[in-house]
């Protein structure tokens, strides 16, 4: 399969060589700081898109006129996912998003979305969250954190809104975000009682969980068109 890397970070780097390692060729490497063209997509079969907020939004647009399908994994932008995933269909694009490729982050979230199920009915425990990551990650909270705190906050209704610091309003989620290095990123959500605590945490160990999971989107991706995420890639 030919790939391009549009944004070849340390991100970008590591897909590289999962994706070389796989027998795929890398036909493109582009930096953020790089204006994407159409011409430069010519014989891609796939586009793995990790940016920065302010260029995403528009190399996805490049790559569905270049009738490329694209894999995102960029923050920071998603005002405008709406937007994008509209264009997909309307183009008969592909297009596969999410704020984190690591298959278990994934299966955490499901773990979540079952612990918040659980916890919909009991008043007596009140869930913060905290993430950590290392000093250079731009956004905060985390893309993975606000994914974690939907899914919290959809079942247990009593959270009517996050706020980024610590919060005792009962209709507030608290998410905590630390930035040191160097750190594994972490993210933690806890339900707290005068009785007993529950808490589950992902740690990621290194970027290779991420990267492995994006190469996988995109051989996954090839052939199809609509919008997609990893929940569909891994028949969760």
């Amino acid at each position: 399969m030919k790939i391009a890397l549009i944004g070849y970070g340390k991100m970008g780097k590591a897909i590289d060589a999962i994706a070389t390692a796989k027998g795929h060729e890398i036909v493109l490497r582009t930096s953020s700081q790089q204006p994407l063209t159409r011409e430069q997509l010519a014989g891609v079969d796939v586009a793995i898109e990790f940016t920065v907020p302010e260029t995403a939004y528009q190399n996805i647009i490049t790559c569905f006129e270049a009738n490329v399908p694209v894999v995102s994994g960029t923050t920071g932008w998603l005002d405008k996912l709406p937007a994008i995933k509209a264009l997909c269909e309307e183009k008969k694009q592909a297009f596969l998003h999410t704020t984190n490729f690591s298959i278990g982050v994934n299966i955490f979230f499901e773990v979540n979305k079952k612990l918040a199920e659980l916890m919909a009915h009991q008043p007596q425990y009140n869930v913060w969250m905290e993430e950590i990551h290392h000093t250079q990650k731009k956004d905060a909270p985390s893309g993975t954190a606000l994914s974690l705190a939907e899914q919290v906050m959809s079942s247990v209704t009593r959270k009517t809104k996050w706020v980024n610091e610590e919060s005792n309003q009962p209709d507030t989620l608290s998410i905590i975000s630390k930035r040191i290095d160097p750190a594994p990123g972490t993210h933690i959500i806890s339900y707290t009682s005068a009785i007993d605590d529950i808490t589950i945490t992902h740690t990621a160990h290194s970027r290779e969980g991420f990267a492995a999971g994006a190469v996988v989107a995109a051989e996954w991706l090839k052939g199809k068109t609509g919008v997609f995420t990893m929940r569909e890639v891994l028949g969760l």
